[in-house]
């Protein structure tokens, strides 16, 4: 008997990846009302746990999906902030990102809460992290990460989310370039259009430093040769 539940689970699962058509089967065994031979029970569980893997994953109960790893450039999806804002929300990511895995979990997020003095339960912990956690991976993502000060500029947090309480306590300033102000459409579009306006002349600003930087380098160059050549 076990022999025979090992072949229909066997071709039951090739029926369903396409590798054969339905058609009867003939059973060894039970030819000339032969007896069933023995089976192992190895076989008989791996064939079972794969036809019952794959019909939870057809039913949608199989493991979740691996989030996305789309890249994403946080200076244009957030343009309510500025590029120094940007860039210290960063660096106060990656300093409590222990693990170097452009995450901060569970634990990491407690070290965190520490530091600012403001420690949480484990449960306030986890709520902190399912407030912003659109891939549902249980951990904090670096865009993630900024959903939680976005959500603080608009007054979406409240007065006792801890989320609010790391806001708050981070030292980076939102409120007054925030998103506050757009409360119309129209005060929208215009706070849209500023905001592309800010962000062009900061990489302007950007550049030009880099580009004075360069030019003072290469005086300094200049006049190093010259004072070498003045001694030769």
């Amino acid at each position: 008997m076990a022999d025979e539940l090992a072949i229909k689970l066997s071709r039951r699962i090739q029926i369903e990846e396409g590798a054969e058509d339905p058609v009867a089967v003939d059973v060894p065994g039970h030819q000339n009302g032969s007896e069933d031979k023995p089976s192992t029970a190895s076989a008989d569980a791996e064939l079972g746990a794969l036809l019952m893997r794959r019909e939870g994953l057809n039913e949608g109960l199989g493991e979740p999906c691996q989030p996305s790893m789309k890249v994403f450039n946080p200076y244009t999806e957030f343009k309510e902030f500025s590029r120094h804002q940007i860039r210290d929300m960063e660096k106060l990511f990656k300093t409590y990102d222990a693990g170097k895995d452009n995450y901060i979990d569970l634990m990491e997020l407690k070290l965190m809460m520490e530091k600012l003095d403001a420690p949480q339960t484990h449960i306030g912990l986890k709520n902190m992290i399912k407030e912003v956690d659109e891939d549902l991976d249980n951990k904090l993502s670096f865009r993630e990460f900024l959903l939680i000060f976005r959500k603080a500029a608009a007054g979406e947090l409240a007065e006792d989310s801890g989320l609010r309480v790391l806001a708050r306590l981070s030292e980076i300033d939102v409120s007054a370039e925030g998103v506050k102000g757009a409360k119309t459409f129209f005060e929208a579009k215009v706070k849209a259009i500023n905001d592309s306006n800010r962000f062009e002349a900061e990489i302007r600003q950007e550049q030009e430093a880099k580009k004075k930087q360069a030019e003072e380098q290469k005086q300094r160059r200049a006049a190093f040769k010259d004072l070498q050549s003045a001694f030769k």
